[in-house]
């Protein structure tokens, strides 16, 4: 099977020579310790700009069945998932998203970074949707920083519904770290909330999407 390093090694200058992406405010990163990287969601291959980009790896969330896939094809998508440090988790139901926040709060606490898109589907139309707050539980729960991140461009690399990626160029936008001060006892929904929103805007700045005020329920429909 492909090492993690082999295939970031070979396909993060692959991937940069190719599509010569603008990456601006990487600095914002820290080098080391646990962070929290949050996107906004325009295309399918975002999760993989973002490591592929980012001076360090970052973990994201799979669906479950692109490690269960058989034959060769199965096995290359399998060695490529692996390789960028994706997570496995099955789909579906409050207790699948519960169990998938637990997991990314094991990969903080071992002091990794963490990629996660708070909108939760792609957005069509091209809007930056509410955040989800599971972010927000991530952030109080670990005490680990939020650096928002605008993604730009990649949705004309990758439209919805689009089966290969194309030529075009992309823009990957760092913000500053954000903090938040761990509250006494369990954060309460108007805490999660109000720290989510924060979240958004700073994303929101970056990438300069209009604002849609709602949850990208169409997407989460749609798939």
């Amino acid at each position: 099977m492909l090492l993690p390093k082999t295939v970031r090694g070979v396909i993060a200058p692959a991937a940069r020579l190719i599509y010569r992406p603008v990456i601006e405010g990487a600095h914002n990163v820290p080098k080391r310790g646990p962070v929290i990287l949050a996107a906004n969601h325009l295309s399918f291959i975002d999760s993989f700009v973002i490591p592929l980009v980012t001076p360090r790896p970052v973990a994201f969330l799979a669906k479950e069945e692109f490690f269960t896939q058989p034959g060769i094809k199965g096995w290359l998508k399998r060695s490529f998932f692996i390789g960028t440090d994706a997570i496995p988790v099955p789909r579906g139901g409050h207790r699948a998203a519960q169990a998938a926040l637990e997991l990314a709060l094991d990969v903080l606490t071992e002091g990794h970074a963490f990629g996660i898109h708070p909108e939760g589907s792609r957005s069509r139309d091209g809007r930056i949707y509410r955040g989800r707050t599971g972010v927000a539980w991530l952030a109080l729960a670990s005490g680990a920083p939020v650096v928002p991140v605008g993604l730009i461009g990649t949705d004309k690399i990758q439209p919805v519904g689009a089966r290969l990626p194309k030529l075009g160029r992309i823009t990957v936008r760092f913000g500053e770290p954000m903090y938040f001060a761990q509250p006494e006892g369990s954060a309460g929904a108007k805490v999660r909330r109000d720290v989510t929103d924060d979240i958004m805007a700073a994303i929101q700045k970056l990438s300069g999407q209009e604002i849609a005020d709602s949850y990208n329920e169409l997407s989460a429909a749609a798939g």
